[in-house]
């Protein structure tokens, strides 16, 4: 018998397949240069925005969109790594999953973070440059370009790697997941709530997070 049961809410799915996209279209125009920065930096603002709503949503959205379902304790990891996780740490992301998803979090705010204050001394500066010194700037475009880009880069392959290995070799459904929310468990498990409240509370977030992010770009 198998149970079917609400995993990922309509807020988390969007915002993962956004920042897929949006991230892509990052690598994409910063390899490209020129005139195309303009639309990086419009990707990363976007990328800023989508990463402030997570962190809002890791606290009030679905059940296994919040932090807490996800943050395990060392003896948990161990007990995954050996074969012997508790079920509901395969419901929704397991512990490799889980320090995946928070170093991805972590290293993209970081990217976005350091791209408000970068300056290519030839075509962009961020919009928080003029708050730092030249010399500050110059280190945290350092970071931008010759580290965080290539942190990200590497932590995306690792990420589609590990899908890979699990959807071939452990035989587990992880896209379709994210695409329709559901996921076929061979266990009852509570479900994530996902209605019209919890997604209009979602859309109130975003707003309040694009508004956030436009004005700190104005501030520039």
């Amino acid at each position: 018998m198998s149970y079917r049961v609400r995993v990922w809410d309509l807020p988390t799915r969007l915002f993962h397949w956004l920042l897929a996209m949006c991230v892509v279209g990052l690598v994409a125009t910063g390899k490209v240069g020129g005139e195309a920065l303009e639309w990086h930096a419009r990707l990363g603002y976007t990328v800023l925005g989508l990463l402030l709503f997570r962190l809002v949503w890791g606290f009030i959205g679905g059940l296994w969109s919040r932090f807490r379902s996800f943050l395990y304790a060392p003896t948990h990891v161990m007990a995954y790594l050996v074969g012997r996780a508790h079920p509901d740490h395969l419901v929704g992301h397991t512990p490799l999953g889980a320090a995946s998803v928070f170093a991805m979090l972590l290293a993209l705010l970081a990217q976005a973070g350091t791209g408000l204050f970068t300056d290519d001394e030839v075509a962009f500066t961020g919009p928080l440059n003029r708050f730092v010194s030249s010399a500050r700037g110059l280190a945290l475009t350092s970071y931008h370009r010759k580290v965080g880009q290539w942190l990200v880069i590497g932590l995306v392959l690792l990420h589609i790697a590990a899908i890979a290995f699990y959807v071939r070799r452990r035989r587990q459904v992880l896209v379709r997941p994210m695409i329709t929310g559901d996921k076929e468990l061979a266990h009852a498990a509570p479900s994530a709530r996902d209605d019209f409240g919890s997604r209009t509370v979602a859309v109130a977030v975003a707003l309040a997070c694009a508004g956030l992010v436009t004005w700190i770009v104005k501030l520039g």
